[in-house]
């Protein structure tokens, strides 16, 4: 749900990936959520080494996040449509919070920290919690998640769910799994600090603090509305008892002290929040986070106060809640919440949620064609004129985003079947979309998977209510040098999607021996007379112009076989020109398969890799 900066994503891309073949993708998908523009970008370029075609990145708060929820009656429903409403299997809640389990790689924060952040954050995690538990299906789990050792932040928020959720959701004892993690469990009691002073229960909170002191935050809940009720009650009863010094009534009869001056006895939560998980620093030289596992068992109750459906209605757009989504958050105020949360915590903790990526250079997402559509770019715009302040992009379907559209141009699509020689065994038709309307003037084209491509027909079955940074796998890109135009087929294979493809493809491919195949990572620019394998210039010359591959050979094939495609194959994209073939790998890259290829050809990852460093394969490359 903030997701930003993208290893979690990462991890969860790789668990569904981690059953599935090369060629073949997942049924699973993930949707990566990030309220900042500039954090999504950052979360792209993270994820982009899994070369996933499984994952729709989001723009959007979290405690607001669309259900979209399709109306059966919807005259622009397809008849192939699949889902109703977006719910998921799995919900990761890694709210923003305080951040006080990082000061040790992050010592900065000391600078910044005051006991006042979690209290600020509180009615926010709670949404964000509420939110994701009302997106998470029947029988689904939702893992809560914090970096901070601040129990406001942590077993108060989970009790707090739990009292909204009335029973529809249960929490998890996961204390067997993961044995050789070091946890403590939750905490059961605790009080709340607050202007120098430690509060026990909600009835020792002064009238005036009780706008940031909210009765969720201790171990019983409650409501303020209660204490005014019982105490109008007692009132009623006409008990006129007279306090005296000692603390005994005219009567003898004991009274109770004021309520900032009581020992009260320390509240203790019924909820079983033992089974929460504490990880502490110096239980195994980590840093401190917090875990809760939450299990929906049923429905989450809607309540029928009108005034919390109306601020839903008033702050949400409407296409983006369904009245019952909105009664299950139960927000008291999102304008208070978002005025408390600006004065306690400072920006830059909003920001970082899993690691401080102020001083990181995000360069601009490649997924995006912004150049290519008639809306500018206004969000770099406003950032200029307002830099102290984050700013969101001017939201109108979504302006100062790029569309997502289904690519269903036959002719380009036939002619990419036929260059590359793909089977129809590979779907392409309805899983390919591009971030341009104007289909004439696609420069990427982008390949989803099925469970991607049934959610963005959802997502224009509703209106387009998901607000996408990016989606998919860039898999074919126009080549746009001038020798591009010669070419039977206008679009190459990227680096991304070559993984995805390569075991369908059965034309334009090459098989160069190490030898050929490290000079070509050398050089990036061998003409066919120059390699060592005289066939291998002589194939080259034979395939058409344009775009094709070169897979190192490991020899143990056949003239006729095609190569089996695995997790060990290595393979490049190039340019066949008139007389050479050019490598169409980043330099970078280039340099990690030089290390590969030695490793591979020397078991013992010693002698030969000095020798080529020595001799100017490795070691000499800019």
């Amino acid at each position: 749900m903030c997701a930003a900066p993208g290893s979690k994503t990462f991890q969860l891309l790789e668990i569904i990936h981690q059953s599935t073949k090369p060629g073949s993708l997942p049924d699973g998908m993930v949707i990566a959520n990030d309220l900042d523009v500039q954090r999504c970008n950052l979360l792209i370029h993270q994820t982009k080494r899994m070369c996933t075609a499984n994952l729709i990145v989001t723009n959007h708060e979290a405690q607001n996040f669309p259900g979209c929820r399709l109306n059966r009656n919807h005259e622009r429903i397809e008849p192939d449509q699949h889902i109703s409403q977006l719910l998921f299997d799995r919900v990761l809640c890694d709210v923003p919070c305080s951040g006080d389990g990082t000061l040790r790689k992050a010592p900065d924060l000391w600078r910044k920290w005051n006991s006042g952040m979690g209290q600020g954050l509180h009615s926010l995690q709670v949404l964000i919690a509420m939110r994701g538990l009302s997106l998470l299906k029947v029988g689904g789990r939702m893992v809560y998640s914090t970096c901070s050792m601040n129990p406001i932040e942590n077993e108060a928020v989970v009790a707090e769910v739990l009292r909204r959720c009335g029973g529809s959701v249960e929490l998890v004892d996961v204390s067997s799994e993961l044995p050789q993690l070091i946890r403590r469990p939750g905490l059961k009691s605790w009080k709340v600090h607050d202007k120098g002073t430690w509060l026990v229960s909600c009835k020792d909170v002064p009238k005036y603090r009780r706008s940031v002191i909210l009765p969720g935050m201790f171990p019983a809940g409650g409501s303020y509305q209660e204490l005014v009720d019982n105490s109008n009650c007692n009132a009623d009863m006409g008990d006129n008892i007279g306090v005296c010094t000692n603390g005994n009534s005219e009567d003898g009869v004991q009274t109770v002290e004021e309520p900032l001056t009581h020992q009260a006895a320390e509240e203790v939560c019924d909820f079983p929040l033992e089974h929460c998980m504490r990880i502490v620093p110096h239980d195994q030289n980590t840093g401190a986070f917090f875990i809760a596992v939450l299990l929906k068992v049923a429905p989450l109750p809607a309540t029928q106060e009108k005034s919390k459906t109306e601020i839903v209605e008033q702050n949400v757009e409407p296409l983006n809640l369904s009245l019952e989504d909105a009664r299950a958050l139960q927000i008291n105020s999102s304008e208070g919440v978002l005025e408390e949360v600006s004065k306690a915590v400072p920006e830059e903790i909003l920001n970082d949620t899993e690691q401080n990526t102020e001083d990181l250079e995000v360069s601009p997402v490649e997924e995006q064609d912004s150049k290519e559509t008639e809306e500018p770019p206004i969000v770099e715009n406003m950032a200029k004129k307002v830099p102290s302040k984050r700013k969101l992009q001017i939201q109108g379907r979504w302006r100062g985003v790029d569309p997502v559209v289904f690519f269903k141009d036959e002719a380009i699509i036939n002619s990419i079947r036929a260059f590359y020689g793909i089977g129809e065994h590979f779907p392409l038709d309805g899983h390919l979309v591009t971030r341009n309307s104007d289909a004439s003037h696609v420069k990427r084209i982008y390949y989803v998977s099925k469970s991607v491509k049934d959610v963005l027909k959802l997502n224009f079955s509703v209106g387009q209510q998901l607000k996408i940074t990016s989606v998919g796998l860039k898999m074919f890109e126009r080549q746009s040098a001038q020798e591009g135009t010669d070419a039977p087929c206008a679009f190459r294979i990227s680096s991304e999607g070559l993984p995805l493809v390569l075991p369908y493809i059965t034309k334009q491919i090459l098989h160069a021996s190490s030898e050929d195949f490290k000079r070509l990572l050398q050089d990036k620019d061998v003409k066919f007379a120059d390699f060592a394998d005289a066939k291998l210039g002589e194939k080259a010359a034979n395939l058409l112009p344009g775009y094709c591959v070169v897979i190192l050979d490991r020899g143990n094939r056949s003239a006729t076989e095609y190569p089996k495609v695995d997790e060990s194959t290595i393979a490049i994209g190039c340019w066949r020109g008139r007389v050479r073939l050019t490598v169409m790998v980043t330099a970078m890259d280039c340099q990690e398969l030089l290390a590969r290829l030695l490793i591979r050809l020397d078991p013992e990852k010693g002698a030969s890799v000095n020798v080529d460093k020595s001799s100017n394969n490795v070691g000499d490359e800019p």
